[in-house]
């Protein structure tokens, strides 16, 4: 019996349940409509930086191979996240199965720990640029571009890989109801019976050396930035200096700030109400408002944009 009883405790669950707002019925429709058009405009949004990024030789430049790679993890990010999200909402059985469940934090803070180095590598990028503008081209050549954003992806999953090998040892004696939208490390430790001591101190230094380093790297790259910008005479000159950078500056905000909230808050206060909205806006807001930041304030986008537009109309007009 003791054994027995010792199985069901450690055997993993067949699925998960995901509260969501089944708690607030009636914000489930109104939810499911702001969800699916952020995630149809994420979609757009992304293809087509990725597209012009691509297509476009005049933005074969460092800043757009890291931007093709940050708009390509961030619908990725979404897809990962948001076609679940919405099919639950849809349906009365708001489950994900366990293997399902596990593939889903596994990619999540995969492409989460990606997006923090490539941000690290875009304010590198504008670092040589405003500060070395001479030496760019022979600083920011093309190998090295593609090495930070090799390091970018393998330091992810590297990340990840750590992450799901430590959370798929936890038991959970029969929970299952996990108060979330979506399956993340956070709610799982949260949910296991077990003493996830090594899971919460595991996951604080690995979030910790992620997001905090590339953050710092960030700030420090722009703190030589804004130096060297009031350096400037004109004020023609610091305008445009200011412009090239002032995308990449909410990006990071939007990306870092609740990123920090969530992860480097002590586990005794984690509260999976508060978490599980942040979450939500991490995952679908943020990559659908990267694009229109980058598109609006950019007029080499707009440009290229433009350009793609018309050739893709010129055959229809013939």
């Amino acid at each position: 019996m003791r054994s027995d009883n010792q199985s069901f405790l450690w055997d993993p669950p067949k699925y998960f349940i995901l509260l969501g707002i089944s708690d607030r019925p009636w914000l489930e429709l109104p939810l499911f409509v702001v969800l699916l058009v952020s995630y149809i405009l994420a979609m757009l949004g992304n293809i087509s930086i990725i597209l012009v990024s691509w297509l476009d030789a005049q933005l074969h430049s460092p800043m757009y191979i890291f931007l093709s790679h940050l708009s390509f993890l961030d619908l990725c990010y979404t897809t990962t996240t948001v076609p679940q999200i919405l099919a639950n909402m849809g349906s009365s059985r708001k489950t994900i199965s366990y293997g399902d469940c596990t593939v889903q934090y596994a990619i999540f803070h995969w492409l989460g720990c990606t997006e923090c180095i490539v941000l690290a590598a875009m304010a590198l990028d504008r670092y040589v640029a405003i500060c070395e503008p001479l030496r760019y081209a022979i600083i920011m050549h093309r190998p090295l571009c593609q090495q930070l954003v090799a390091v970018a992806w393998l330091s992810g999953f590297g990340n990840s890989l750590v992450q799901v090998v430590l959370t798929v040892q936890l038991p959970f004696c029969g929970r299952q109801i996990l108060n979330n939208f979506f399956c993340e490390v956070p709610a799982m430790i949260k949910l296991s019976c077990a003493d996830t001591a090594v899971n919460d101190t595991t996951l604080a230094v690995l979030v910790a050396f992620f997001v905090l380093v590339p953050l710092a790297l960030i700030l420090l790259s722009y703190g030589f930035i804004a130096r060297a910008v009031l350096r400037i005479q004109s004020s023609k000159g610091q305008h445009k200096a200011f412009g090239t950078c002032s995308s990449h500056l909410v990006v990071v905000s939007l990306f870092y700030l609740p990123a920090i909230y969530m992860y480097l808050q002590p586990p005794s206060s984690y509260s999976q109400e508060q978490g599980k909205f942040i979450s939500l806006f991490y995952s679908i807001i943020t990559p659908t408002l990267n694009p229109f930041i980058y598109t609006l304030r950019n007029k080499d986008v707009k440009g290229a944009l433009r350009r793609l537009l018309a050739r893709a109309w010129r055959p229809c007009r013939r």
